[in-house]
């Protein structure tokens, strides 16, 4: 059997066995999230992400998962996001967009599923999407100033901070009542539509985060420069709401 699986629907049966054994009657739910359940799943490169729902009993026991939590990790599993159904509840304000995100891309694997009925205050929402806006705009220009020019370096701020703008990007568009995409390339078209933004500037990035761009040194530091006036933009737009 292949340590990382060609699809993550591979491992669901033995997943679910696993931890099964491990929490008993007090596994709640075991749910897929992020790329991996909204279609862009590419073998070797996407993360497994996992959110398990225990009892308060289970959640103390948790040197009962070490063993499995460790077998799935040789096989490319991400280490999963353990938590009780009302520390999930009582965190919606806090990580509003974290919890979106789960609801708009997520595969139920077993059990209740605690994410589909979750709702979000408008303005926990715009808070947390100023925040990260704010504090990611801060990073890349000090990455910019670290990079002193490195095309190399530029290259990869924009490829790790890009998975975040578009969940960012996401929690716009639910904010704005607007249909939430699973496809990036849509998600910031959607947003586009809404909001005076340059729509090729993150496409580029798009084509960065996947490998596929062509640009020389200059182009990559014209399009960083540009991505930081786009994501200043926003920062903007969003204190107005």
């Amino acid at each position: 059997m292949s340590k990382i699986p060609d699809k993550p629907q591979d491992v669901f049966v033995p997943l679910t066995e696993d931890y099964k054994k491990v929490f008993g009657k007090d596994l709640i739910s075991l749910i897929l999230y992020g790329s991996a359940a909204g279609g862009s799943y590419v073998k070797g490169k996407s993360d497994i992400n996992l959110l398990i729902i225990v009892t308060p009993e289970a959640i103390n026991k948790l040197e009962n998962a070490l063993d499995t939590v460790k077998h799935w990790q040789k096989r490319s599993l991400a280490v999963p996001l353990i938590m009780t159904k009302a520390f999930m509840e009582s965190s919606l304000d806090s990580y509003p967009i974290e919890f979106l995100n789960m609801k708009n891309n997520h595969i139920l694997i077993y059990g209740e599923n605690v994410l589909e009925q979750l709702k979000f205050k408008p303005e926990d929402l715009r808070l947390q999407i100023e925040r990260e806006l704010k504090g990611k705009l801060i990073l890349l220009r000090n990455g910019y100033l670290e990079a002193a020019g490195n095309a190399r370096q530029l290259k990869q701020l924009i490829s790790r901070s890009f998975t975040a703008f578009i969940s960012i990007f996401n929690a716009l568009l639910y904010l704005k009542q607007a249909p939430v995409p699973q496809k990036r390339r849509d998600t910031i078209k959607e947003v586009a539509k809404l909001f005076a933004i340059d729509v090729e500037v993150f496409l580029r990035c798009v084509d960065i985060k996947e490998g596929m761009d062509k640009l020389s040194g200059e182009g990559v530091a014209d399009i960083f420069k540009k991505y930081l006036h786009e994501v200043e933009k926003i920062c903007n737009i969003v204190d107005g709401i």
